[in-house]
């Protein structure tokens, strides 16, 4: 069939970068003899015609072809094939729901999902034959398909339950059973053969751990009511169960990097191409990092959290065995399961911190450095870990080197830099001989740029070697190794004015490239340092002028922040509210306070205007979002320019834009904090934010640091509002 794919006309199809004139090559390459140009293939045809999981026209066209590829005893690798169908299918099943339109890359409605789920249930017969190939690799690939695409219930719970007494393989076994839990929550008719079926394997006492593990939670997922107060212990005895006992040389201490069945010994990373900006390459390499899978029960265990959900105490009791595990992989695992449940619910999390501190052994460096880098992700709730990391990074200087920052070893000296960098999230000067010899030597440096910003009573130290890193940078690279915002960041962090003549330059040297995207940043943390900057004001004033909007608004902002004089900034501040997105102009106004009444109509015309839209997007039922941080950035203005006299507008806006977009929560807050007793409508929803359980979504931004700062916010509107009645 192959021969036919000039048949048809893949130019007039699409993918995610364009026409897919180029999908039938990769089509043929899937099957050549050349292991690199098969590899290119799928990489390509993943990148483009399945982007992202996304199915197009042309990945629609291409499934007969992969079908005969996966028919073909001739393809050389008909498993890779057989998981590329399987996980099209999943996103077009996924997406194959009554009623949703979905629109496509060329803005016009698609039905290529119900195309593509439609023609693979069509050939769920497929998945049977290929389930039970001599080739095991077939076999995992395909297994997933007919618990998805097999619409006959009776004969995929029969051929699931034969599938689990053939295979001996641990891995094998478990996507059985998983299997068996994707058909029952897709089949109503196949939920109660496959719930019986799980717990007798979750009952079993004959049965093998594994299974009864991973039968206990599929059923927990297939039936959440099935969660009791034994459901977490007995998962955590059967762990026990499968968890191998180490060996001597398999020790807490050893210097190994987990593996799939065990420990095995640590290859050195490759060094990134020095073409390549450190940031990029470290980000890749996390990622990949990051994708790996160390433990068989990995996946079934992140499904559990995922089951478990807002149960924090059995997640934790569930993590602390994992964290405590003798198994190298499993304990490996676990500490990124330990990352989402802190940084996703809020509680005591101490005992976890204390066992993520435990997995800091400097013979393990892989494993150090993915604990390290968690408890560098927690700020303040890493406390509990300070003396353990204090104490990983002087023995790394001890015993390997002074400079452990700059060290050969690729794994050791990440370990040892995510080390450094948490203690410096936590203020500890401790951390800083490592971020001294990361801006000595340039080694790394970017790493060590913001953490000196934690390290203000270091600024003495740490200010002259940022200012000589932010002269050196090479304005004509588009990506210079080290930023050079992030370099103003930093210093603007740490307060020095000694700062101030190198953040002059650096202004001016990007307004001369007419780099604006560096010169606004740089110009914003110009600004922090206020009247102190003052030398500045002959090269920011000419940018007050200029034709990219952001670096005119931060201009504006330095001046006023430099001179507090209003008749300077408050033309050219009328002119940037013309555009009623720019929020850094709104801010601007707010920051000005009384002395900017002059903008309060066009404040209120904004206000209005937005609350205008939203009561018509709401009459009319419209998909379009409320605009919500135009209210809490305008609201926030009125209120700091307009005082008391705003109240009955301002709060109503700051409330209904947190109310409908969670992540405007800490600028309302900000807002409602400044006002004092005029906030009192909003302390039931400040008590309501108080009290949940969950943080907000970390898609926007919102990390551990923002939600502890939003918990003190509120708490201190709530101790005001009471003492205030108290006093009264």
């Amino acid at each position: 069939m192959i021969n036919d794919l000039d048949s048809i006309d893949w130019t007039s199809l699409g993918h995610a970068y364009g026409p897919a004139g180029d999908v039938p090559r990769w089509l043929r390459d899937m099957a050549s003899p050349d292991a690199k140009v098969r590899e290119q293939a799928f990489s390509s045809f993943y990148g483009a015609a399945h982007h992202q999981g996304d199915v197009y026209p042309c990945t629609v066209a291409s499934l007969p072809f992969l079908f005969d590829m996966a028919d073909s005893p001739s393809t050389p690798d008909r498993a890779s094939v057989v998981a590329l169908i399987v996980s099209i299918g999943r996103e077009a099943v996924d997406r194959d729901e009554v009623g949703v339109v979905w629109i496509g890359i060329d803005g016009e409605e698609t039905t290529a999902y119900q195309e593509a789920a439609a023609l693979i249930r069509g050939r769920g017969e497929v998945f049977i034959g290929h389930a039970c190939d001599a080739d095991a690799r077939v076999r995992s690939a395909a297994i997933p398909g007919v618990g998805l695409f097999l619409d006959d219930a009776e004969r995929a719970v029969g051929v699931l339950r034969d599938r689990l007494d053939a295979e001996d393989g641990v891995m094998e076994r478990l996507l059985v059973i998983r299997t068996m839990g994707d058909l029952a929550l897709r089949l109503p008719a196949a939920q109660e053969p496959a719930r019986a079926w799980l717990d007798a394997l979750a009952d079993g006492v004959a049965v093998d751990a594994d299974v009864r593990l991973a039968a206990l939670v599929q059923r927990a997922r297939c039936v959440p009511e099935s969660i009791d107060d034994t459901t977490v212990p007995t998962a955590i005895a059967l762990l026990r169960r499968i968890s191998p006992i180490p060996r001597p040389e398999d020790s807490r201490e050893a210097d190994v990097r987990p593996g799939p069945s065990g420990p095995c010994t640590c290859a050195l990373e490759a060094e990134p191409d020095p073409g390549v900006p450190g940031h990029v390459a470290a980000a890749f390499a996390d990622l990949d990092r990051r994708n790996r899978v160390h433990a068989p029960t990995t996946s079934l265990l992140v499904t559990f959290h995922e089951v478990l959900d807002a149960r924090v105490e059995d997640r934790t009791a569930l993590l602390c065995e994992q964290l405590g595990s003798p198994d190298a992989a499993t304990r490996y695992d676990a500490i990124d399961m330990a990352r989402g449940l802190i940084t996703t619910w809020r509680g005591d999390h101490t005992r976890l911190v204390r066992l993520l501190a435990e997995c800091l052994l400097p013979r393990d460096s892989y494993t150090s450095a993915a604990a390290a880098e968690v408890l560098g992700s927690l700020g303040r709730l890493a406390e509990p870990a300070r003396e353990a990391l204090a104490a990983y990074v002087t023995t790394h200087r001890t015993t390997h080197r002074p400079d452990a920052w700059a060290s050969p070893h690729a794994e050791l000296r990440r370990a040892h830099q995510q080390a450094v960098l948490a203690l410096a999230g936590l203020g500890d000067e401790r951390a800083l001989p490592g971020l001294l010899t990361a801006l000595d030597t340039g080694i790394d440096a970017w790493r060590a740029v913001n953490a000196s910003g934690r390290l203000p009573q270091a600024a003495a130290e740490l200010t002259p070697r940022l200012v000589r890193l932010l002269a050196d940078v090479d304005h004509s690279r588009e990506w210079p190794d080290v930023s050079p915002t992030s370099l103003a960041s930093a210093l603007a962090t740490l307060g020095d004015p000694a700062a101030v003549p190198a953040l002059t330059e650096a202004i001016a040297a990007a307004a001369q490239r007419g780099q604006w995207r560096t010169a606004a940043p740089i110009l914003k943390s110009l600004s922090s340092f206020g009247t102190r900057a003052v030398t500045a004001l002959q090269t920011v004033r000419p940018l007050a002028e200029v034709q990219d909007q952001e670096t005119r608004t931060a201009a504006t902002h330095a001046i006023w922040e430099l001179e507090r004089r209003p008749e300077h900034v408050l033309p050219p501040l009328q002119r940037l509210l013309d555009d009623e997105r720019n929020f850094d102009a709104v801010d601007l106004a707010g920051r000005i306070g009384p002395p900017a009444a002059a903008v309060l109509p066009r404040l209120r015309q904004m206000l209005n205007d937005q609350l205008a839209q939203n009561a018509r997007n709401e009459q009319d039922g419209s998909a379009v979002l409320n605009d919500s941080w135009t209210l809490v950035h305008v609201a926030s203005a009125l209120w700091d320019i307009g005082g008391d006299e705003e109240t009955d507008v301002v709060v109503p806006a700051l409330l209904t834009a947190w109310k409908d977009n969670d992540s405007t929560a800490r600028h309302a807050l900000a807002c409602l904090d400044r006002m004092g007793p005029a906030a009192h409508p909003a302390l039931p929803q400040v008590r309501a934010a108080l009290a949940r359980l969950r943080r907000g979504d970390n898609a926007w931004g919102w990390n551990v640091a923002v939600d502890l700062e939003i918990q003190h916010v509120c708490q201190s509107i709530l101790t005001r509002t009471e003492t205030s009645r108290t006093t009264s």
